[in-house]
């Protein structure tokens, strides 16, 4: 039988899951039901005398408001509008148009060389910017088009396109890390270094399928046969176009990795590098600078509205015993604890088809963290399997956003009926790296204990 904290805890996870249907926006969601069930907490308490854990009196605002101003005042999360920054004028640098050329006229000649090209494109821009929306709309323009005039199938197209995009949301330096760290209490520079191979390994897992899917289904996709032949100057200007992103990529992350700077202050060289890029590429006005810093405003708004309806939501839930309820329930589930942290992912699968990464990794990944803990499990380990999982969230319908970025830049003929049957295989792919990542944790832990021994 349950406790009536329990029903309590039930019923504002419950209401949270149908409330998002309704068409509201989510901050204002998570902050509304925090100042609902706080109401219904206290009142509970003090009038019919139920067991509401910790939440007897008002005082509970207090906590809130101090929770907030702690996460306001958090010197790492200074970090998130510069990287935000940093992939907004990457995007309008002009160097990812060099590299398309480059790399379309070098690899294009082969069989799924187009596809080959887009995902190495979108391997560097996702170490790059870490901003999933940038990098699918940027990728889609510049490849769709020509992808689809070299007769590839458009699913196949869309599924390389939409795939290559969300690669930044795993590869450092990248947003949901930075806040899935911060959640935790870890250093965020131990979850980059942890996050690096596999992020690299999905990558090739793509690169490989995209190869094999040229060698034994030739018929969705065709090598151009109008490309200049391979020569010295074609490839002297190919490492010259991955030159400055790879500079970027150093100064970042290894500033960051060598123990250099922290990751806000990498931040910073972030920006000012893609900055710099812009200017050598004689892309940078003052326009364009104006327009970058109010995208950047816009992004940053969205990201703390959720942030900080999100911490009001799990202050709330926290003092009404949802940690206690959350933990009990997983901790008496009949299986191994290897069986429970599959569950925990498989939650965290499910919810990516109605949920973004965001409202996930601010209310779940907090309530399972001492969970992972109780259980005697590496928690970087854990987090970059929950960021794996989590990553699918980008391609699963409803709510994919990055089958929302394609589709809204697409060139006619692209229909969403595409776009799904397209990222299919890459999203058994993503799961494919999870299962590695989950047998394999050297995957995750060997270069964090290189580096730091």
């Amino acid at each position: 039988m349950f406790e009536t904290y329990e029903f309590l805890v039930l019923a504002m996870l419950g209401s949270f899951i149908l409330l998002i249907f309704s068409g509201f926006p989510v901050a204002w969601v998570l902050a509304g039901l925090a100042i609902v069930f706080s109401v219904v907490g206290v009142l509970s308490s003090q009038y019919l005398d139920w067991d509401t854990y910790y939440m007897t009196d008002w005082r509970i605002y207090g906590t809130v408001i101090q929770r907030i101003y702690a996460q306001m005042s958090n010197w790492v999360l200074v970090a998130l509008p510069m990287f935000i920054f940093m992939g907004l004028m990457l995007e309008r640098s002009g160097v990812a148009e060099r590299l398309m050329i480059n790399f379309v006229n070098l690899f294009g000649r082969f069989r799924g060389g187009l596809g080959v090209a887009v995902i190495l494109i979108g391997i560097l821009f996702a170490a790059s910017t870490g901003i999933v929306g940038a990098s699918v709309v940027l990728l889609a323009m510049l490849s769709m088009p020509v992808m689809l005039e070299q007769k590839y199938s458009p699913s196949f197209a869309s599924g390389i396109v939409a795939s290559s995009g969300t690669l930044g949301i795993l590869i450092p330096p990248s947003i949901m890390l930075i806040i899935m760290a911060d959640q935790l209490s870890l250093s965020v520079g131990n979850l980059f270094m942890g996050a690096l191979m596999p992020g690299l390994l999905l990558g090739s897992l793509y690169i490989v399928y995209v190869i094999l899917t040229a060698i034994f289904n030739p018929k969705v996709c065709h090598p151009p046969l109008d490309l200049p032949p391979i020569s010295k100057e074609l490839v002297w200007s190919t490492v010259k176009a991955v030159f400055p992103p790879l500079a970027l990529i150093l100064s970042v992350l290894g500033s960051i990795f060598m123990g250099i700077v922290s990751p806000t202050e990498a931040a910073g060289v972030g920006a000012f590098g893609a900055t710099l890029l812009a200017i050598l590429n004689k892309r940078f006005n003052l326009t364009m600078l104006a327009e970058v810093c109010r995208k950047t405003t816009i992004t940053t708004a969205f990201v703390f509205g959720i942030f900080l309806g999100a911490t009001a939501f799990a202050v709330v839930l926290r003092t009404l015993g949802g940690d206690e309820f959350i933990s009990s329930l997983l901790q008496s589930i009949p299986l191994p604890p290897s069986g429970i942290i599959i569950v925990i992912l498989l939650i965290a699968f499910v919810a990516g088809f109605f949920l973004d990464w965001l409202e996930i990794s601010l209310i779940l990944l907090p309530l399972v963290g001492p969970v992972v803990v109780a259980l005697d499990f590496n928690l970087v380990w854990f987090v970059v399997l929950f960021a794996l999982a989590l990553q699918t969230s980008f391609l699963t319908p409803p709510v994919g956003f990055s089958l929302f970025y394609l589709k809204g830049v697409a060139p006619p003929g692209v229909t969403t009926m595409h776009i799904y049957k397209g990222v299919i295989p890459f999203i058994l792919l993503q799961l494919l790296a999870v299962l590695l990542v989950f047998f394999f944790p050297d995957l995750v832990l060997w270069l964090p204990k290189v580096i730091y021994g």
